[in-house]
């Protein structure tokens, strides 16, 4: 982890004289490409469909009033800093006012698209805690205008470090604390599978735009193969070949896609710290910048999966008190998307200088854990089966043999998992194939409850969900499961008095 000082270029500072201040001038252009793509259908529809009646201009009226509802917004929309606040205005006929308080902005992030960079602009968002959408849009501000009220907002905001003699408010060292070299955004494509959801989604939209293409296409390449083969006369062994070079061919292509989306999406992943506030820029085409201070870190998630292993590297994640909406997966979310265990582990202990991590012993779960967890395999194989035995015949019946594994798995995890709680940190473990560790300051909890299923009356178990302020639906869900009843009563008692004692920190 680099910790060493960063002189960033100089940033103008932004006058707090309470004035009106208007967008950037081509602003307009990038609100009337925004609005274009979430009407380019509907626009095309008017394009095919109104040959030979004569209707071809009516896709360049569209875009016409598209443009005229941009310069509208533009002229309609003003800003004002003031010292504990921004005022934003908007609207002509249905005017609105919004008033920001430095202090509740809690994620800042600069959106810049390829077009963005070439006029050297970017698109501003100021995000609260849990909201569904940001607090303010601006779209969009001169590139050194967005870092000046990033800048602004961290400081009015409360989450400048102290500074000395020498450093005056407005030149807060930057510290780098992990930048990703090429090398590593290329393992990070090697081990995700951002290839296949790709491809999905390519398939999903080809499927929209002609339901019957895919198969068309399939059919035809077999209907190809069948016959190459034929005038071959292929044995098994050549079949056996051809099989196993489709497959590797496909994963070729997979890592490949997977390679590429990792270098458009983290290429120069630079995390730094700035007085109290975590910033990340990353991207290849389109550069995102994204701040968030560090008090705001509500949860902490390492994940290790079987490839992370192979290539001796972890993923170290966060959920922060942010917008939880449509924009949510433009929040500072990823710590390190890869990088070794020891550097996830500095960046924890730097982070949270008090807390003991990795706990220095971990409690185990119920010792019936394993066959509760292999029970709920036995529930959906044994109906399955019967239904297969239905329509196949004995051969049906194979998917038993999937009943062995399943208890070898669920024996594996419930002896890998786990739970801690130390002065500081509550941890849970999870996993055996692909390893999860989440863990919260005990501080930023703010409801326990306790969970029974019939199941788990049935082997005497309980569940204990911890939910933090502004818990990510995306994240997975900070509960302690298959606990005995003594263990979840204490830990609920013992967090119980923890949290009366102390104010949420939020």
């Amino acid at each position: 982890m680099t910790t060493d000082a960063a002189t960033p270029p100089p940033i103008p500072a932004l006058a707090i004289d309470g004035g009106e201040h208007r967008l950037h001038a081509w602003s307009w252009l990038f609100v009337t490409l925004q609005h274009m793509k979430q009407f380019i259908l509907p626009l095309l529809v008017l394009l095919f469909a109104g040959r030979g009646d004569r209707n071809e201009l009516w896709p360049l009226i569209g875009v016409g009033v598209l443009a005229l509802a941009s310069v509208w917004q533009y002229f309609t929309y003003r800003y004002r800093l003031l010292p504990e606040r921004i005022e934003i205005r908007s609207g002509l006929l249905e005017r609105k006012l919004r008033q920001i308080a430095y202090a509740r902005i809690h994620n800042v992030a600069l959106h810049q698209t390829l077009l963005h960079r070439i006029f050297n602009v970017a698109e501003v968002r100021l995000e609260s805690a849990g909201g569904m959408k940001p607090e303010a849009e601006m779209r969009v501000l001169r590139y050194d205008q967005a870092l000046a009220l990033e800048q602004l907002v961290r400081e009015r905001g409360g989450e400048a470090a102290p500074t000395t003699g020498e450093a005056s408010a407005g030149e807060v060292a930057s510290a780098t604390l992990l930048a990703l070299p090429i090398a590593e955004v290329i393992r990070h494509g090697l081990i995700s599978n951002r290839g296949l959801v790709l491809v999905a989604g390519g398939f999903a939209a080809v499927s929209q735009f002609s339901p019957k293409l895919f198969a068309n296409v399939s059919e035809r390449w077999l209907k190809l193969g069948a016959g190459y083969v034929e005038s071959h006369r292929f044995g098994w062994l050549d079949y056996a070949i051809a099989v196993f070079s489709l497959l590797a061919a496909f994963v070729i292509v997979l890592r490949a896609l997977s390679v590429l989306t990792s270098l458009l999406q983290y290429y120069g992943f630079t995390l730094s710290e700035t007085g109290r506030r975590l910033t990340v820029m990353r991207g290849l085409l389109t550069r995102l910048r994204t701040s968030v201070p560090k008090r705001r870190i509500q949860a902490w998630t390492l994940r290790e999966t079987v490839l992370h292993r192979l290539f001796k590297r972890r993923a170290l994640s966060i959920d922060t008190a942010a917008s939880q909406g449509q924009q949510q997966q433009r929040s500072l979310r990823e710590l390190a998307p890869i990088a070794t265990p020891a550097v996830c582990d500095d960046l924890i202990h730097h982070l949270l200088p008090n807390a003991q991590w990795p706990p220095a012993q971990w409690q185990s779960l119920h010792r019936l854990a394993w066959l509760r967890i292999w029970l709920g395999d036995v529930l959906w194989v044994l109906p399955v089966t019967a239904v297969l035995v239905w329509r196949f015949g004995a051969w049906g019946a194979l998917l038993l043999l999937w009943l062995p594994w399943a208890a070898v798995l669920a024996w594996k995890a419930a002896t890998k998992a786990g739970w801690s709680l130390d002065g500081r940190l509550v941890a849970i473990r999870r996993g055996w194939w692909s390893r999860q560790w989440r863990f919260a300051e005990v501080d930023k909890l703010q409801a326990l409850r306790v969970s029974c299923s019939p199941l788990d009356r049935l082997f005497g178990m309980r569940g204990l969900l911890l939910d933090t302020a502004g818990a990510n639906p995306m994240s997975p869900t900070m509960q302690i499961a298959y606990l005995t009843p003594q263990a979840a009563e204490h830990l609920q008692h013992a967090l119980s008095k923890r949290l009366a004692r102390s104010a949420l920190r939020w």
